[in-house]
């Protein structure tokens, strides 16, 4: 088929125009209280150079300009039916899209492809691609147009994908705005020795295919939040990804480590949340859900835990949950030096399909802990394992009269059989995809 130049043209008119930084009054802080911010000069003096310095980050599709004469050569009858796709590794959310070898062409269609409680996340798949350029980070309340944060903060939907490989450093905490996907494929992505990643009072958001680690506390500083507010921060604990007052939330195929405080927590009042696919090693406090014991809004929390491989050099909290609703499902245990799975305040734990590989220490081969709790309160909270594969001596306590609608509440797929664990994790992580291949 010849290349139309008609064609060519139109293609080329679709790159984007996108709203830059503004300015702001106030920015909600951490502890829920809203803080006055300082005045910035209008948006509407902006010269038509600086409009032009965002255009070229947003464009509607990332492969059209590198592939546009591949594009319109390709047979259409030759084109994936993704409908109709499986890979065969029973993980439904990776039999969704990664046999898919242009993938990078329908990048989108990982939106449609969620399960859990956080299944209804589209993060930005109703807006146009941001193409993220550049790796610094030098001024957290002006970024850059091309930067992470500039994209993040952006009021409309937007999939933020990755020019090229690159290491971010974060001068403060990446405070993402609703409605964005972060979308690693395709590129070396590391966020790290900074800080890390805040989704705070916002909804529908998908964080895919980063390596996260070496995250430190930050703050007592300006950050923006938004093209029109930025505030003062209090200090930020360290952790990979802090969810707060948040939902509809998916951090899916990620690689995370070492961190300061957590590796994912989520707290005051989140829910709607699908934690999968994800590879964590080397940490301490892997994941903490629910704020405190007398946090009551957490009782709503709904968390689907699914697909990770929690590896080596663990220690403890693959999670520590407080009193919502918590689906631990087709998980790969391998390590861990105290306990996998804690709690306390009388969360409900549906631990299925599970494989749970106890340490060699004789005195940590308990799966479970109930934290800080007499035995007499926690023998009442509805705790059970069912279809586990518990090895090396593991044994997992259960607890409850099992009251079908408290199970009910803390179940969000079904579970496969944990026999096939080791297939279902086996790409747990950062994939490995390159253009014109499988992922």
């Amino acid at each position: 088929m010849a290349v139309s130049l008609s064609w060519v043209s139109l293609c080329l008119l679709l790159l984007g125009v996108m709203a830059g930084v503004g300015s702001g009054d106030f920015l909600e802080s951490r502890t829920g209280k809203t803080e006055q911010s300082s005045k910035k000069s209008s948006m509407a003096g902006r010269s038509e150079a600086a409009e032009e310095a965002l255009n070229e980050h947003a464009v509607d599709n990332p492969e059209e300009v590198a592939s546009m004469v591949e594009m319109s050569i390709r047979n259409s009858t030759e084109r994936r039916k993704l409908g109709y796709l499986s890979c065969g590794t029973g993980n439904p959310i990776d039999d969704c899209w990664r046999c898919d070898s242009n993938w990078q062409v329908n990048r989108k269609r990982l939106a449609d492809c969620g399960i859990g409680f956080g299944r209804n996340a589209i993060g930005g798949r109703d807006g146009r691609f941001y193409v993220v350029t550049d790796p610094g980070d030098d001024d957290p309340v002006n970024p850059r147009p091309g930067t992470l944060r500039h994209a993040v903060i952006q009021d409309s939907p937007l999939w933020i994908v990755f020019k090229r490989d690159m290491v971010i450093q974060l001068k403060q905490e990446l405070i993402m705005n609703s409605f964005k996907t972060i979308d690693g494929r395709g590129a070396n992505v590391h966020i790290a020795n900074g800080a890390c990643i805040t989704v705070q009072f916002v909804t529908n958001v998908i964080i895919h295919g980063l390596h996260i680690h070496d995250c430190k506390p930050t703050g007592n500083a300006m950050v923006r939040s938004s093209p029109s507010h930025f505030g003062w921060r209090t200090m930020a604990d360290g952790d990979a990804i802090s969810i707060f007052g948040s939902s509809h939330v998916w951090v899916d195929h990620n690689s995370l480590s070492n961190c300061a405080d957590g590796l994912v927590d989520a707290v005051m009042g989140s829910t709607a949340i699908t934690i999968s696919n994800n590879y964590f090693t080397h940490h301490n406090e892997v994941m903490l859900l629910g704020h405190s014991d007398s946090y009551v809004r957490d009782k709503q929390m709904q968390v689907t835990i699914a697909y990770n491989h929690f590896g080596e050099g663990l220690i403890q909290r693959m999670p520590r949950c407080r009193h919502g609703y918590f689906h631990v499902v087709n998980n790969d245990y391998t390590h861990w030096e105290m306990y996998a799975i804690g709690g306390s305040a009388e969360p409900t734990i549906n631990s299925q399909g599970n494989r749970y590989l106890a340490p060699t220490n004789p005195f940590a081969k308990e799966v479970t802990k109930r934290v800080d709790t007499a035995t007499s309160q926690w023998k009442g909270w509805n705790w059970r394992s069912e279809g586990d594969l518990l090895l090396n001596g593991a044994y997992f306590t259960p607890s409850g009269a099992g009251a079908s609608a408290s199970y009910s509440r803390a179940s969000s797929l079904g579970a496969k059989s944990s026999s096939m664990v080791a297939s279902i994790t086996s790409g747990a992580g950062v994939l490995t995809c390159r253009r014109g291949s499988q992922c």
